[in-house]
């Protein structure tokens, strides 16, 4: 489960969480599922019906800036993102991906385009870029965050072992 494959879908710096999940759909959030159908729209209208299972985000700085927004990385999540992959993360942005279990990870992301073709290894610390044949380095996940991941997130990683594991 730690190595992924898919495309990248890219965007800017400072993408908010108004921008993943638009206010105006604030009624959605009791619907997570529904809300995911209008995940980015403002930026690319194209994202929600397009993305596909395994696909990933690739932005450059402070991604998830703004209000905390918790359904913000769950409909990213549910859409079918399966990982997110930006030069830096608003901090409250990263804790809800984290707890939610959606994987994210900091790094030079300038040599991926759009539609690249990508296999991540979260354990490793290894995307392989297969559209251009080029190799980049992270900082690998700790075994605590990835077993934090595999079981789902946070409150689920609790509810399967009564505590963090570490």
């Amino acid at each position: 489960m730690m190595t992924l494959q898919g495309k990248a879908w890219r965007f800017g710096d400072s993408v908010t969480t108004d921008h993943i999940a638009p206010g105006r759909y604030f009624h959605l959030r009791s619907n997570l599922p529904e809300l995911a159908r209008h995940a980015l729209e403002d930026l690319r209208s194209d994202f929600a019906s397009e993305v596909k299972k395994g696909d990933f985000i690739v932005t450059g700085k402070n991604f998830g800036l703004g209000s905390s927004r918790e359904h913000a990385p769950t409909i990213l999540k549910l859409a079918g993102v399966s990982a997110i992959l930006a030069q830096s993360f608003a901090r409250i942005f990263f804790r809800n991906a984290v707890n939610i279990g959606l994987p994210v990870v900091i790094m030079d992301t300038t040599f991926i385009n759009e539609q690249d073709e990508l296999e991540v290894s979260l354990e490793k610390g290894l995307v392989k870029n297969i559209t251009n044949d080029r190799v980049a380095q992270f900082n690998p996940l700790s075994p605590e965050l990835l077993r934090i991941l595999q079981d789902g997130g946070l409150i689920e990683h609790v509810k399967k072992n009564g505590r963090i594991v570490v």
